[in-house]
């Protein structure tokens, strides 16, 4: 069995955590012994927290001097800054939200890692504390038999065997063989306050274990929804949804250095634990049980002797040794004695019972069954537990660089916004390319039609003011049209005016056009073969 301790084999990533400076929160050196009870080793661990919380700091204090001063200086840019500043904006927001995706994959495996080592840590105790209940009960109810139920049936064969001095003799050496187990089995030692310590642990870390497996996967799905939000907001040009994520993305920025500071708490007190943790439950369970039997069940050679061997030879003798004078008893005295053979049996089963319990006994108090639970929930805690936190760790990282990242692009898409949004209401609402106008007109149409009634009269003036003298009408339409396409050749506005055919709009009709339109033409009647309406 001794290849079986050479499984746990200390990974380099608990060294190398080991061997992180062990500091007091007066920068005084301290042991890296791993030593809960000890208040120096308690503010070793809680000066890394404090570290990172300095770095958590100096972060946000970056991040608030960025905003503080992007919002203070106003500074006109021309369109080429305008240009550059916004793919800055775009490729930041890509690179932070591939970032943030990246981070929550790494998270998702380093929390499966480190759940998946406190289960088999767990499950590794409820191992051990079942096989220590399982002694203490084999124990309790041999102990019973010996005394309460052997002493029942020895009392009514000394009043059957009264009148015969060698039978009596024999049950008295039978009662002093059982005084001899039940004080054999008494000296082993009581595991009851061992298997309460272990179910407690086993309690605590499964309550603490869902409690920190669920917060993680709610920050996970906070970041992913963070990030798919900001991205939706700066596809959308949605201004209230950017200010909102800006809010969510600072709450999550501290929420990721927490996260690391107690990740790096955790794994450094873990990884002072996995280098010598023979030590600490050496140390920790001294007062309740030799230190032999605990170097036993540690170690399990077989070069080492098994210290509870005497105690279950002796069992086995005194139960040998008592089934054979019940054997003579049965034998010699129940010719004599009739009476006798119902407790003589009843003493029969009763060891045959005890020697079952004496083949359990040896079994559970063998080194190998709890030596495997042992080697078995260090591997779960110092491997996958560590590796887990470790994973966790640089999701924490990551996440706050990503999300640093954003925070610092999301004010500067705002401003982008609003620059395009001062832009548009500069440009004429006229405009029928102008995306403001085209606003106006879907959400006020009334307001609409006013400006285009009141444009189409301003611009009918103008024409007006401008008209040429009028021409003769001849009945020959052509030679007319090309008069008139001479005279307002001749002025250049209107030589990019649309004519009829090229799929401009028809003008709106009123009653001046009609006044303007009979000026012009004196007789419409010769040019359309019939009466103008009126």
């Amino acid at each position: 069995m001794a290849a079986a301790r050479v499984e746990y084999i200390t990974p380099w990533w608990v060294y190398w955590l080991h061997n992180i400076p062990h500091l007091e929160l007066s920068l005084t050196p301290t042991s890296s012994d791993f030593n809960p009870t000890d208040w120096s080793y308690r503010q070793s661990l809680l000066f890394w927290a404090l570290v990172i919380a300095i770095c958590a700091f100096l972060n946000l204090l970056f991040v608030t001097i960025y905003l503080i001063c992007f919002c203070c200086c106003k500074k006109e840019e021309d369109t080429e800054t305008k240009k550059t500043s916004s793919c800055c904006v775009t490729w930041t927001a890509t690179v932070s939200g591939l970032l943030c995706c990246a981070a929550v994959g790494i998270g998702f495996y380093g929390n499966s890692e480190t759940n998946d080592g406190i289960y088999q840590l767990t499950y590794s105790l409820d191992d051990a504390n079942h096989t220590l209940a399982g002694v203490d009960a084999l124990v309790s109810g041999t102990n019973y038999k010996m005394k309460e139920s052997l002493d029942q049936h020895l009392l009514r064969l000394n009043e059957i065997f009264a009148a015969h001095g060698d039978y009596v003799q024999t049950l008295r050496f039978m009662q002093i063989m059982a005084k001899n187990v039940v004080a054999q089995l008494s000296s082993l030692p009581n595991w009851q306050g061992t298997s309460g310590k272990l179910s407690m642990i086993a309690r605590q870390a499964t309550v603490i274990e869902y409690y920190r497996w669920l917060s993680y996967l709610f920050l996970f799905i906070l970041d992913l929804v963070i990030c798919l939000a900001t991205c939706l907001g700066l596809a959308k040009r949605c201004k209230c949804l950017l200010i909102t994520m800006l809010g969510f993305g600072l709450m999550t920025l501290l929420l990721s250095w927490t996260s690391l500071a107690l990740d790096m708490s955790s794994a450094v007190g873990t990884s002072d634990f996995c280098v010598a943790p023979d030590k600490f439950i050496m140390n920790m369970t001294q007062d309740q049980v030799s230190a032999e039997v605990i170097h036993y069940y540690l170690y399990c050679s077989q070069s080492l002797r098994n210290p509870f061997q005497q105690v279950l030879n002796v069992f086995q003798k005194s139960l040998t040794t008592m089934q054979i004078q019940v054997q003579g008893l049965l034998q010699f005295a129940v010719p004599l004695f009739p009476t006798a053979k119902k407790d003589l049996q009843g003493i029969q089963l009763l060891l045959n019972s005890s020697e079952s319990n004496l083949h359990q006994l040896t079994a559970l108090l063998d080194c190998r069954g709890l030596h495997k639970d042992y080697v078995e929930a260090l591997i779960g805690i110092c491997y996958d537990g560590v590796e887990g936190l470790l994973y966790l760790g640089l999701f924490s990282i990551l996440a706050a660089f990503a999300f640093t990242a954003m925070v610092c692009a999301v004010p500067r898409a705002w401003k982008h916004l609003v620059a395009r949004d001062r832009d548009y209401n500069d440009i004429d609402e006229e405009d029928p390319f102008n995306p403001q106008a085209r606003r106006i007109a879907v959400h006020n149409p009334n307001r609409a039609q006013l400006r285009s009634f009141c444009s189409f009269s301003s611009s009918l003036g103008s024409q007006a003011s401008l008209q040429p003298p009028a021409q003769t009408v001849s009945n020959a339409p052509v030679a007319e049209y090309m008069n008139q396409a001479a005279l307002f050749g001749g002025n250049p506005r209107y030589e990019n005016v649309p004519l009829i055919g090229r799929g401009s709009p028809p003008p709106t009709y009123s009653p001046s056009m009609r006044a303007t339109y009979l000026s012009v033409n004196e007789e419409p009647s010769s040019i359309y073969g019939n009466e103008y309406p009126a």
